[in-house]
């Protein structure tokens, strides 16, 4: 294996909210430049902009491609090559138009291979739409361009919990409709290859929550069903666990992760569980893809108040998915062949069947005379 740092690709975000206020506090760490190398998808006049409106000491080295990237430095690539006019604090196109320019750069430079994981900083969807074009958010962005018929999954994680939403984003008239057993086992099944392939996690346990606060139809025809046959294939899997009890309880922390059914049974709890951080990781597709789990908070830009924490944990996240996996896939490329027969396969005639070699000696044995057979010498005529 090489030995080099993990290349990390991060897209500067809305450039009038707190991205290169992120950037800048998180590498002015020197061990995070020992960690890795960065490799900031953005603009270096609007980088500069806000290092003089926050007044604090950054620097930064100017690429054109990422292959110029540098270890021991943080690497400013130019993804926006015309003038971006800054606001800092306001919304505005031509800020979102900026994030999708280094998003679409990064993501075309990792079909190249020229970084490992891509991290992206907080955007406004609203800033983005334009005339016939709808953006659903980077997640979803994301998962269209490395459309390979998976299926990706977005998990929180804070100090407490793994949180997985079965239907991300839905309105909450369509999410009964949406909870079929097909929905939940093949949700399930990605977040646990996410918790044994991403976090290294070998016999993973899922916690399973209900949709009605009793049982009712979509747990006993669908939930438990889909549980039971999640668990025909040696996996764990519980519940289906009503959430108001799960959580006041603190079953959660018995689970190495949790499904939630919608977007608001997850995210309260697990907002409420937050106490510094949160992180968000995109599983079940071949790029590793972490963020911050925060806003561009226009109310906290150009004021050196936003909180880096959960960019650098980000970037820690997904340094250790990039890694568990590799750990993960290479045994899996090269398994050893089969050197043995097991034993459901094997017929009646082998299971029977006498060894050759203890074959061959009954047939030695049978040929002996019979003293010799007996240890004994043998008598002859004359005697």
């Amino acid at each position: 294996m090489e030995q080099r740092k993990i290349r990390v690709a991060i897209t500067h975000g809305d450039t009038n909210g707190v991205g290169y206020e992120l950037i800048f506090k998180t590498f002015s760490d020197p061990t995070m430049l020992e960690l890795c190398t960065p490799i900031i998808y953005g603009s270096p006049k609007v980088a500069a902009y806000h290092r003089n409106a926050l007044g604090i000491e950054a620097s930064f080295s100017i690429i054109e491609r990422a292959e110029e990237a540098r270890e021991g430095r943080v690497n400013m690539l130019t993804a926006c090559d015309e003038e971006v006019k800054v606001e800092i604090g306001s919304a505005s196109q031509e800020a979102g138009h900026a994030s999708l320019m280094a998003l679409d750069r990064a993501i075309t430079d990792y079909r190249d291979g020229l970084f490992d994981v891509l991290v992206t900083c907080p955007v406004n969807d609203a800033s983005i739409q334009g005339a016939g074009f709808q953006f659903k958010g980077q997640t979803a962005y994301i998962e269209e361009c490395f459309n390979d018929d998976t299926h990706p999954m977005t998990i929180l994680q804070n100090e407490q919990l793994r949180m997985g939403i079965l239907t991300e984003d839905m309105p909450l008239k369509e999410v009964a409709a949406a909870i079929t057993k097909e929905n939940v086992v093949g949700k399930i099944k990605t977040f646990a290859t996410c918790l044994k392939r991403d976090y290294s996690i070998s016999c993973p346990r899922v916690a399973v929550l209900s949709l009605n606060p009793g049982a009712g139809k979509e747990e006993d025809e669908v939930i438990r069903k889909a549980i039971g046959e999640f668990n025909e294939e040696s996996l764990c899997a519980f519940g289906p666990y009503a959430a108001d009890d799960f959580f006041a309880n603190g079953d959660y922390r018995n689970f190495d992760g949790v499904l939630a059914m919608y977007h608001d049974q997850g995210m309260a709890p697990f907002a409420a569980l937050t106490i510094e951080s949160s992180e968000q990781l995109l599983t079940g597709l071949p790029i590793v893809c972490t963020a911050p789990n925060q806003g561009v908070q226009y109310s906290l830009a150009g004021k050196d108040a936003a909180n880096e924490n959960s960019l650098r944990h980000a970037i820690f996240l997904a340094i250790d998915v990039f890694r568990n996996r590799e750990c993960y896939d290479e045994p899996m490329a090269h398994p050893l062949p089969k050197l043995y027969r097991e034993r459901r396969d094997e017929s009646e005639k082998v299971r029977f069947a006498i060894p050759k070699k203890h074959e061959n000696a009954i047939k030695e044995r049978a040929e002996k005379p019979q003293g010799a057979r007996d240890g004994k010498p043998r008598e002859t005529a004359a005697e």
